[in-house]
């Protein structure tokens, strides 16, 4: 991955309801095509992702590389630029990106993985006990997934950890928010699996019902992806 010149902070967060994405396949390139959203994918950048093991960890580029079919990745401001294999058509595959990157805008989670923390050794360097996989996983929170979370008025702590499971509970704007499983599922488990691949499983034990203060109140509801030619 392509490191950012600056890391900007976490900018204050759009409703998902109000973002648009416009998909413009480049006349230059036609296996590229950039998705042009309305609200800023993530700070700082460009964040540059040539293979799967480069976006591992990264939610936004690694569901896009799950695809099976994608080559690269560029992600700078509000722009998602993918580009895939000459022998897929864009026809359904522009679709599913849009539709990626719309159920993505939803997460209080961050898109891109800056970086990794490296504590007392990687998995590949043995088994780690419960107080490094604890360290990481605090570390990682405190690094990269509260800062972001913080635009939503939220943040997200771990309760504990019981051999592969991971319980976390999410709090504030978080609580109860329409956006938490989003965040939960496609965004933090990507993100934790890559730092601590010794956990499999993550719980959330939050009391949604109890959310005072939401960020989104259910159900969400995202604009359709337009289209265009584009012209580069």
């Amino acid at each position: 991955m392509t490191s950012p010149l600056a890391r900007s902070a976490a900018s204050p967060s759009t409703d998902p309801s109000t973002i648009r994405i416009r998909a413009e396949v480049s006349a230059a390139d036609p296996d590229t095509c950039r998705f042009v959203c309305s609200a800023e994918v993530h700070p700082g950048g460009p964040y540059a992702f040539t293979s799967a093991a480069d976006a591992a960890g990264s939610p936004l580029p690694q569901h896009l590389f799950d695809l099976g079919v994608i080559t690269h990745v560029l992600i700078a401001g509000t722009v998602v630029t993918v580009t895939k294999r000459p022998d897929v058509d864009w026809g359904d595959l522009r679709r599913r990106i849009g539709a990626i990157i719309r159920e993505l805008s939803t997460s209080a989670a961050p898109a891109v993985l800056d970086s990794v923390p490296d504590i007392d050794g990687r998995a590949g360097d043995g088994p780690r006990d419960e107080t490094a996989l604890r360290r990481i996983i605090e570390r990682l929170f405190e690094r990269e997934v509260n800062p972001r979370v913080a635009a939503h008025g939220g943040s997200i702590s771990m309760v504990g950890l019981d051999g592969d499971t991971l319980s976390i509970s999410m709090h504030g704007g978080c609580q109860g928010c329409a956006s938490s499983q989003v965040t939960v599922k496609s965004s933090v488990e990507v993100m934790v699996k890559r730092v601590a691949p010794e956990i499999t499983r993550i719980v959330d034990v939050t009391d949604h019902a109890a959310g005072t203060d939401p960020y989104l109140r259910g159900p969400v509801r995202l604009a359709p992806i337009g289209t265009r030619r584009g012209s580069d």
